[in-house]
C-alpha cells in the first residue's frame, strides 16, 4: 500500500526526468528504478513509464512550438520510421546480459561526450541543414533502428538521437531537441499500445508520474530555447557523464547504498 509521500516522490522524480529528457536524455534511468522501488515488476515499470513519456513529449513539443521552433515535416517522417521500429522493439526480448549491456551503453555515452567536447566547431557554411534526399533516407533507416531500441527499453536513446541529428543532419541543438521530443511522442504511442495490450501498465502510477514529467518537459522546452545551444551542450555533457557512471557502477553503488545508508531495509 503506497503512502501519500510516495506519490509526491513520484511527481518530484517525474519533474526531474521530464526536464532531463527534454534537454538531453536518459531520464528513464531515474524513473524506472523509482517505479520498481514502489513495488512494480520490471516489465510493468517499463510499460508504466511510457505513459509519462507520451504526456511529457506531447507537452515538450507544444512548448517548443509555442516558442516558434518546429521541424515539420522532417520530425513526422522520422517519427513514422521510429514508430514502425518501436512495434518490433516492444514485442521482442533481446537476450543480452544486463550488466554487459549497461557498460556498452556507458561507453557509447562517454564517446558522445568526447565528440561533443573535442570536435572542432563547424564552419557557418557547414551548418546548412541536411534534411532531404539521401540524408533523409539514411535518417529514416537509422530512426527505424532507434525505434526498435526505443520500443524495447528507451533509456539513453535521447543521447544517440541528438548526436546523430546534430552531426549528420547538421541541426542546431535547439532544433535537435524539438525534433527529438516530437519523434519520441510518435513512436512511444505504439510502444505504449503494445505494453497495454499485454496488461503491463499501471495507469494510476503512470498518470501520477506524468504530472511531474509533463511539468518538467514544459519548463525545459521553453527554457532551453531561451538559453540556446551553449546551455544545452553543457547540460548534455554533465548528464551523460552522470548517467554513464550510474550505468557502469550501478550495482556497486546500489550495494553500498543498501549497506551503508538504507541498512538493507529496501534492498530485499
Amino acid at each position: 500500500m503506497l503512502e501519500w509521500y510516495h506519490y509526491l516522490l513520484l511527481i518530484t522524480v517525474g519533474f526531474a526526468v521530464g526536464f532531463i529528457n527534454t534537454v538531453a536524455g536518459g531520464g528513464s534511468l531515474l524513473s524506472l528504478p523509482t517505479l520498481i522501488f514502489l513495488g512494480l515488476p520490471a516489465p510493468v515499470a517499463n510499460g508504466t513509464n511510457r505513459v509519462a513519456i507520451v504526456i511529457q513529449t506531447a507537452l515538450a513539443t507544444a512548448g517548443f512550438k509555442s516558442k516558434g521552433v518546429s521541424t515539420y515535416p522532417f520530425n513526422l517522417r522520422l517519427g513514422i520510421a521510429a514508430f514502425l521500429g518501436s512495434i518490433v522493439g516492444a514485442t521482442i526480448a533481446v537476450d543480452i546480459d544486463g550488466e554487459t549491456f549497461n557498460r556498452i551503453l556507458a561507453i557509447v555515452m562517454l564517446a558522445v561526450v568526447l565528440i561533443i567536447i573535442f570536435k572542432p566547431k563547424m564552419r557557418l557554411e557547414d551548418m546548412q541543414e541536411r534534411l532531404t534526399g539521401k540524408y533523409l533516407w539514411v535518417s529514416l533507416i537509422v530512426f527505424f533502428l532507434f525505434g526498435i531500441y526505443g520500443g524495447f527499453i528507451n533509456a539513453g536513446l535521447g543521447f544517440l538521437m541528438m548526436f546523430f541529428m546534430h552531426y549528420y543532419n547538421r541541426m542546431n541543438l535547439v532544433r535537435v531537441n524539438a525534433t527529438k521530443v516530437a519523434v519520441v511522442f510518435i513512436y512511444m504511442l505504439s510502444a505504449l499500445a503494445v505494453f497495454a495490450f499485454y496488461d503491463k501498465v499501471n495507469w494510476k502510477l503512470g498518470f501520477i508520474l506524468a504530472i511531474g514529467n509533463g511539468s518538467g518537459a514544459w519548463v525545459a522546452s521553453r527554457f532551453s530555447v531561451k538559453k540556446g545551444d551553449g546551455f544545452i551542450k553543457t547540460f548534455l555533457v554533465v548528464v551523460v557523464i552522470l548517467m554513464a557512471i550510474k550505468l557502469w557502477f550501478g550495482d556497486q553503488l546500489m550495494d553500498w547504498l543498501c549497506t551503508n545508508i538504507l541498512n538493507n531495509k529496501y534492498c530485499s
